[in-house]
């Protein structure tokens, strides 16, 4: 069964936008800054938009950032898991069934009903790390 999604709004429509197009975690204020111009001028109107694509599945929040990216892969968002790098800030987001079982298993067994998991990874990056190695940065592409 499909869940059908309501239409976006026009300022949740260039939240989104601006959320894919941006290669890295934007905030509430970054996304305020860019919408100016286009007559988006009060913070409560780009929190309620990341609400709702928060809440539609197409955009995460990345709690230790207080920032927002756009969701890159179809899942269930009730787990999502980042890999954040300290160095450059790239996030990348990572799918992987079984660590979700493990957590929800290991939630269970100690009386705790999960709702959410987020789990960030904190560290370098594979051309960061090979950076700070010796190795070229003609890899580091973002």
């Amino acid at each position: 069964m499909t869940v059908r999604r309501q239409p976006l709004s026009q300022t949740q429509t260039r939240v989104l936008d601006l959320l894919s197009a941006a290669g890295r975690p934007l905030s509430a204020y970054d996304l305020l800054g860019k919408l100016r111009g286009e007559g988006v001028n009060a913070p409560p109107t780009v929190y309620r938009a990341l609400e709702k694509l928060v809440r539609e599945g197409l955009v995460h929040r990345i709690e230790s950032l207080n920032a927002f990216v756009a969701c890159s892969t179809p899942h269930h968002h009730d787990m999502a898991t980042f890999a954040i790098c300290d160095q450059c800030g790239l996030v990348t987001e990572l799918t992987d069934r079984p660590l979700q079982e493990q957590l929800a298993a290991m939630s269970s067994r100690s009386g705790f009903h999960a709702t959410r998991m987020m789990v960030e990874l904190r560290g370098h990056c594979a051309a960061c790390a090979a950076k700070a190695h010796g190795h070229g940065a003609s890899d580091h592409a973002h």
